[in-house]
């Protein structure tokens, strides 16, 4: 049933979304084309990347011996799937490449595009 209510949404021109909004997901559109045979298939578009200037620094975090990226994310974002967050914001397409090292800095940010205070 809720096939054909996305259908119908869809068809009305009403944007659909799957993803929780915790996604890296969640804010990218999706697009219908037909193939040869003139079935419907349905995609996500593409996720860019972020530019790293579009995030406010507000801490680093020294990464400790075993560490991992979602109790670093738990401890400053409250939600162990917001992990893709401070990749983004650390320009990481590896999410396990910022805790590989042991005493490296992670970038704790403010999401994407949010201003931060800069006289603080």
């Amino acid at each position: 049933m809720s096939t054909s209510i996305q259908s119908l949404l869809q068809q009305s021109g009403l944007k659909t979304n799957t993803f929780s909004s915790a996604s890296r997901y969640y804010s990218i559109d999706t697009t219908t084309i037909k193939d040869v045979n003139g079935n419907s298939i349905t995609y996500l578009r593409r996720r860019f990347l972020p530019q790293p200037d579009q995030f406010f620094k507000l801490q680093e975090h020294t990464v400790l011996q075993g560490e991992r990226l979602d109790q670093v994310t738990v401890e400053y974002l409250g939600d162990p799937e917001r992990y893709w967050q401070i990749c983004d914001a650390n320009n990481a397409m590896r999410p396990e490449e910022l805790i590989e090292e042991p005493g490296s800095k992670i970038k704790i940010t403010l999401p994407e595009g949010i201003p931060g205070n800069s006289n603080a």
